[in-house]
């Protein structure tokens, strides 16, 4: 269990699934990006408690010209404008804009963002937490020896009945959701 002023002060959040809706389809503008429900309220609470928050994304739609960057950073800035009025922020935003047959060190399920979030904070991986929904996430999280939570929002269900059939114990914690998880912190 994480508690307030402990190491552990680092947590990396996926955003598609864990901060607002995922879609198939990708989520492409602003009007598309909704958060999940008391997702930024449990950001806010995280900085409240002082805890570091940061976002490692794979955004593969830039690559798939779904949209640009321009357009990625439209999504930021609705992002950081609701977060602002429920008292919250995002203090660092890592993004893999490559597909996935690109090869790249970035995009999870490799490790490269969860590294250069903990190297911009000079935080050791092995004491921030990543929050995320998807098998990618928890192998990134390994890659990276950090400790991983998962969240049944987003592709959460899904993952957690694949894992099931992994004959490898899991080593993760499993929410609900992003405030589920916040509001166990104390």
């Amino acid at each position: 269990m994480i508690k307030k002023g402990t190491a552990k002060k680092l947590i990396i959040l996926d955003r598609d699934g864990v901060i607002n809706y995922d879609s198939d389809n990708y989520i492409k503008s602003p009007e598309e990006w909704i958060p999940i429900e008391g997702s930024l309220e449990a950001i806010a609470r995280l900085n409240e408690l002082g805890f570091i928050v940061a976002i490692a994304t794979n955004q593969s739609g830039i690559a798939r010209g779904f949209y640009n960057r321009d357009g990625l950073e439209a999504m930021h800035t609705k992002m950081r404008k609701l977060l602002k009025a429920v008292g919250g922020k995002i203090d660092y935003i890592s993004y893999c804009p490559h597909g996935p047959d690109e090869g790249c060190a970035c995009r999870k399920p490799k490790s490269g963002m969860l590294l250069e979030i903990s190297k911009h904070f000079s935080i050791e991986p092995e004491k921030a937490t990543f929050v995320g929904d998807g098998r990618g996430d928890i192998q990134a999280a390994e890659s990276a020896n950090m400790a991983f939570v998962l969240v049944k929002t987003g592709k959460g269900k899904r993952t957690l009945a694949a894992e099931a059939t992994n004959e490898k114990k899991p080593n993760y914690a499993v929410y609900g959701s992003l405030q589920d998880f916040v509001n166990m912190i104390h």
